[in-house]
């Protein structure tokens, strides 16, 4: 048997021809003909975004409600002059030219009125994380399906550029079958101390964590086995609640890494590394916003100039699958029943640190915060 060379044992990386990147479908898209009247049900701070998005894709909000009326009024003043303002979202669900309905309320909050909105025919943009109970999930996939209707999640990481691109590569088979998945984020989410969000003990592995265990699941799709987690204070944190976890992914036939450094004040940086059999995708940069992708394979190195940013194309990605999906009469990629899936990783990887222990995905039905 013969030694490997010392450019071998050193790791040493060849020179590489610098290739083009191939054009792939990962912009958000907008229905050729479909414009519904939209209402929005709740208005609290991340509906901006969604507002923005909606606006500048030239969709029209119909109705924006909240408990609270002044702060729809707000956020009508701000983005939709025209849009009728309720502090009750029955009225939104009893008017019959409103198509569509994006609800954003928390989970616990959400549940009825995503009930009813399905009840009342609605096509339906649920808020993340979709729900706390999987089977409640799947009944209202189920409610959906009978009453005609699409149900989606605003995942809308999915179409962040960068997340978008690699997808599409991945499922274009660029990069073969994947082997590994590892994503590593450094920011500093100490912004939530004071607020209610640092009650929520795991808040970094559920409510931020969720967009990467999603972006897990629609790349490596049902091949997740078990999870094993764990989430610690960090020296210096003013908040209550764990801003750093990390989760390490069981695959068949592979391995994958989520790692969250919530308590980074200086010196941010995000990057993502999917191995496969026949090519490496990495992206890298200071922040979610600013990241460069690469493609590597026995061709060359690709690099694509991707267009757009996650806020706010990611919502306008959300919104205009469910629209695009609606006019083609298909399941939206960021359907509910899909996005199971990436609840299922997130339940284990919660179950598993609390306990310490290795955790099946889909062995937790029901999270409990």
């Amino acid at each position: 048997m013969s030694e490997p060379d010392a450019d071998s044992y050193a790791l040493k990386s060849a020179a590489l021809a610098e290739i083009p990147a191939p054009d792939l479908p990962y912009q958000p898209q907008t229905p050729r003909t479909y414009r519904p009247r939209i209402g929005v049900i709740g208005a609290g701070g991340i509906v901006s975004a969604h507002l923005d998005a909606y606006r500048s894709a030239g969709w029209e909000v119909a109705a924006i409600c909240n408990r609270t009326l002044a702060k729809a009024e707000a956020k009508a003043a701000e983005f939709a002059p025209k849009a009728r303002v309720t502090d009750r979202w029955q009225d939104v669900l009893d008017d019959p030219s409103i198509d569509v309905v994006d609800i954003t309320p928390h989970p616990a909050d959400r549940m009825p009125i995503l009930e009813a909105a399905l009840q009342a025919g609605k096509h339906v943009l649920s808020q993340k994380p979709f729900v706390l109970d999987l089977d409640e999930g799947a009944r209202l996939v189920a409610l959906a399906r009978t009453q005609g209707v699409k149900l989606a999640v605003n995942q809308n990481g999915r179409w962040s550029p960068h997340m978008a691109w690699m997808r599409a590569a991945v499922r274009q088979g660029l990069v073969g079958e994947v082997t590994g998945l590892h994503c590593t984020l450094h920011w500093n989410h100490g912004w939530i101390a004071g607020t209610l969000f640092e009650g929520i003990e795991d808040l970094i592995l559920y409510d931020f964590g969720i967009h990467w265990f999603d972006f897990a699941h629609s790349i490596l799709g049902d091949r997740a086995r078990s999870v094993f987690a764990m989430a610690g204070l960090a020296p210096g944190q003013a908040a209550k609640a764990p801003l750093t976890a990390q989760a390490l992914i069981r695959l068949d036939r592979g391995q994958a890494s989520l790692v969250f450094d919530g308590a980074t004040p200086f010196g941010p940086r995000d990057a993502t590394v999917i191995t496969g059999t026949k090519g490496t995708l990495t992206s890298d940069g200071p922040d979610l916003g600013q990241q460069a992708v690469t493609l590597t394979t026995a061709e060359g190195r690709a690099r694509p100039a991707l267009r757009g940013t996650w806020f706010n194309d990611g919502f306008r990605g959300a919104m205009g699958e469910m629209l695009v999906a609606i006019e083609e009469d298909r399941e939206p990629a960021n359907g509910a029943e899909e996005n199971l899936g990436s609840l299922a990783l997130a339940f284990a990887a919660i179950r598993s640190r609390r306990t310490g222990q290795e955790v099946a995905v889909g062995a937790v039905r029901r999270l409990e915060l």
